[in-house]
């Protein structure tokens, strides 16, 4: 990261053009079912022309990694804008792209009031796309965002690097199950017996879940029945390409 990237502003960073490549976001809605209603949308990285978020992500490396990371938050608070979006949205970024945690957020700041939207409704998702080179770095970035009012996730929770050690070292305001939790947790006990102990954990910790990839009815009764409110993947919604897919009634418990 060098000098001139510690100066970005706001038009600047929106201006993709100095990545060498393009992309955009699809939307895809996160619900509560407590409310019925959709609480939230992840803005989920996607190349111009609908190609996968690892094609884009694939592009990315240490070089312009900090430039990605500041032209994505831009992007997905701007297209959230045009899209009339009026909940939360998650944004995910990359802890090792962030230098300096107080000067890195001044641009997302600055979209936030470039744009209208208030920082109180954008939820950090912490992705492990990557490993975090540095805990107590990623703990003040944390520290630093909430101080700002904004909110913080540990996405993929269960998998790779997220795991319970990282509970010890902070506390987000909630996690998301990864995946492979869930994947037919209504007929597998180990499955089960792991959530129920991380849903005791949160609940002592005073962090909310979020239960993400829930592709079938059954899956979204068994968590819903264990206390879990939060939901998110294809048994209510897609993703769509610069669009806010809607969740029919009938999804709703």
């Amino acid at each position: 990261m060098n000098e001139n990237d510690a100066n970005l502003n706001c038009a600047e960073c929106i201006n993709i053009e100095n990545l060498d490549f393009d992309f955009t976001f699809a939307f895809q809605p996160i619900i509560n079912s407590a409310k019925h209603c959709i609480s939230a949308y992840e803005a989920l990285i996607r190349g111009a022309n609908g190609e996968s978020a690892q094609n884009v992500l694939g592009q990315v490396n240490i070089a312009n990694r900090y430039r990605f990371d500041q032209a994505c938050r831009v992007k997905a608070v701007s297209t959230a804008v045009k899209l009339g979006l009026d909940c939360d949205l998650n944004i995910n970024f990359y802890p090792n792209a962030v230098y300096s945690p107080e000067l890195c957020i001044r641009t997302t700041l600055k979209a936030a009031e470039t744009f209208g939207f208030p920082v109180e409704r954008i939820v950090f998702e912490i992705t492990e796309v990557e490993r975090v080179e540095d805990t107590q770095h990623l703990i003040n970035i944390i520290d630093c965002y909430r101080s700002l009012g904004f909110r913080t996730a540990i996405d993929d929770f269960g998998a790779g690097y997220a795991g319970l050690n990282l509970l010890t070292e902070y506390q987000p305001d909630y996690i998301k199950l990864d995946r492979q939790l869930i994947d037919n947790i209504d007929q597998q006990s180990a499955k089960q017996a792991i959530v129920r102990g991380i849903i005791q954990v949160c609940a002592e910790l005073n962090i909310g879940i979020l239960a993400e990839g829930v592709e079938t009815k059954n899956e979204y009764r068994w968590l819903n029945e264990m206390g879990v409110k939060f939901f998110q993947g294809y048994y209510f919604a897609r993703p769509i390409i610069e669009s806010l897919p809607e969740v029919s009634d009938e999804r709703y418990l």
